[in-house]
């Protein structure tokens, strides 16, 4: 008797319903001009079909609509609903969505050195990567209110950027030569500093946004998602 090892990842989304039944569809929760935009983009990576809720940042002071809390408590965005599952935090989402869609695509294989490196990359860019950036972001509107603390953020700054710039040196993606979800994840820290015009002198990172931005997946997730204005 043969046994065949079948998952959804073998299939487009078409052939899966046929194959499988309908299926939820993901629903992705989205803030313009946020996090967010990496989930919409992995899920056009994974060839999913999913659905967009779409909430505007205040005009005034720049944060979600409290509408967000009725779906988290924390009032943030991203969150996708898969069924019955809720998840939140950009990292998890595409932990969950990896494990769950992706089979051997957008990640190494498991027992490899280079899938410890791939899963340092998700942890390494909220957990540390985009500290000083966020820093930046609150303190800068202070004026001079902000100036003891500018030296310690731009020192945190060139130490991160620069071990980033460091890690591209002759690499095309972060992991293994080879397109990842890492690059996913890691892409808005490397967008949020091309906003302040801090990789004007880190030549690896730009070629590399460039490089991501460039993906046709990249673009039709903005064209789902809409303005996004990190892509440049």
């Amino acid at each position: 008797m043969i046994e065949l090892n079948i998952n959804r990842s073998m299939f487009t989304p078409n052939q899966s319903k046929i194959f499988f039944g309908a299926i939820n569809m993901i629903l992705v929760h989205h803030l313009n001009d946020s996090r967010s935009q990496r989930i919409l983009w992995l899920l056009e990576e994974l060839g999913l079909e999913y659905d967009v809720k779409c909430y505007k940042r205040d005009p005034d002071t720049h944060l979600a609509p409290q509408e967000l809390v009725r779906i988290h408590p924390l009032g943030k965005s991203p969150v996708i609903e898969d069924g019955n599952n809720i998840i939140h935090e950009s990292g998890a989402i595409i932990d969950y969505l990896i494990r769950k869609y992706a089979g051997d695509k957008l990640h190494p294989a498991n027992t490899t050195l280079a899938y410890e490196q791939y899963v340092q990359w998700l942890h390494y860019a909220e957990g540390s990567a985009m500290l000083p950036l966020l820093l930046k972001i609150y303190v800068d509107p202070l004026a001079e209110g902000g100036t003891p603390l500018h030296p310690r953020i731009n020192s945190e700054l060139d130490n991160h950027l620069g071990f980033i710039e460091a890690s591209l040196e002759g690499k095309t993606f972060l992991v293994d030569e080879k397109f990842s979800a890492a690059d996913i994840q890691m892409s808005f820290v490397g967008e949020v500093a091309a906003s302040f015009e801090l990789l004007q002198l880190r030549p690896n990172l730009q070629a590399w946004i460039k490089r991501l931005q460039t993906r046709p997946t990249y673009q039709l997730a903005i064209m789902k998602g809409g303005t996004y204005r990190l892509a440049k």
